[in-house]
């Protein structure tokens, strides 16, 4: 038997990623909070069936309306729609179901002006997700702060709905690495939904879940509803289809240096690579192939450019870079 209903709006979330002077970067929009603070989030957009065919389209054209972006490559990551998600106090709104999208875009620096425009801008990506970040080695917050906190809470009873959920400890080992586990960069959600599930995020805050998160400063920072969550979800796809699709190439510009490639799968992976190691696994794999002129642009010896061999698509399946664990 129907008691109520409830109405549904479909929304269109664009995880939009670039690579910029070694750095990855993600397309915020700041929105005002009710204390005048500006809070970041992703660009939204409702999905019109009567103007958009698809979900990409719509996604297309709010993006572009909204930050003057034209997208390239955007592939369909999840649909967030958990209840409360956008529920706000005394909100008599529909609920939002979002799609989540990952696109990617090269930097060259003639769309800013548009961008701010629009009231969009480039953020480190980092700066939302800092324990990711490994390229300089172990994060120091991992130690000093979020697994002690994250062991006092796996000691805290649990409720019944949570039995249904592997034990608090052993999610916890796996998914940052704890004791004899080692750290796997993919499992950037599930690290993110701990955080939250414990209350140490500034969303469990606002979402009513939790008082205070207990720290003097927040892990990372925070964004408006669960934008975040979906940011983790887009850098757990892209760090995975590394291994088996040649989607770097989409960040890089035609013509490259080895240098600079590896500069941007390390931004990606959070991970720092051997520079010898990894250029004979990309020459190896066959991925690029040289043009034949070098670059000069870092002012020392010339370097070789390269782009990516197109051809590669045919010839194998998985197509990849296949950077090793830790």
């Amino acid at each position: 038997m129907v008691t109520g209903s409830t109405a549904v709006e479909i929304g269109l979330n664009a995880a939009i990623v670039t690579v910029d002077d070694r750095n990855p970067k993600i397309l915020v929009i700041s929105s005002d909070k009710p204390d005048g603070a500006l809070l970041d989030g992703l660009p939204l957009g409702s999905f019109d069936p009567l103007h958009h065919r698809t979900f990409e389209t719509g996604l297309r054209a709010s993006v572009e309306e909204q930050t003057a972006l034209h997208l390239g490559y955007v592939e369909q990551l999840y649909t967030f729609g958990d209840r409360g998600r956008h529920k706000q106090a005394d909100d008599v709104g529909p609920h939002i179901v979002s799609v989540g999208y990952l696109a990617l875009t090269r930097n060259d620096g003639e769309q800013t002006g548009a961008l701010q425009r629009a009231g969009a801008q480039w953020r480190d990506w980092y700066g939302y997700l800092p324990w990711e970040d490994w390229r300089a080695g172990r994060p120091e917050m991992l130690d000093a702060v979020i697994i002690p906190a994250l062991k006092e809470w796996a000691q805290q009873p649990q409720n019944e709905d949570a039995g249904r959920l592997p034990n608090r400890h052993s999610r916890l080992r796996l998914g940052f690495g704890d004791e004899d586990f080692p750290w796997d960069e993919e499992r950037v959600l599930e690290r993110y939904e701990l955080l939250y599930e414990a209350g140490l995020v500034k969303e469990a805050v606002s979402d009513g879940r939790v008082d205070k998160t207990g720290f003097a400063s927040p892990l990372g920072r925070p964004m408006r509803l669960d934008h975040r969550r979906i940011l983790a979800t887009a850098m757990a796809r892209l760090r995975g289809k590394l291994k088996y699709r040649p989607v770097v190439f989409e960040l890089m510009p035609p013509e490259f240096t080895l240098t600079a490639l590896q500069s941007t799968v390390e931004a990606i992976s959070g991970r720092h690579l051997h520079k010898q190691n990894f250029r004979r696994l990309v020459e190896g794999a066959e991925l690029v192939e040289t043009t034949g002129a070098t670059s000069t642009a870092t002012g020392g010896r010339p370097a070789a450019l390269y782009r990516f061999r197109r051809k590669i698509l045919d010839e194998r399946p998985a197509p990849g870079i296949k950077v090793g664990g830790r």
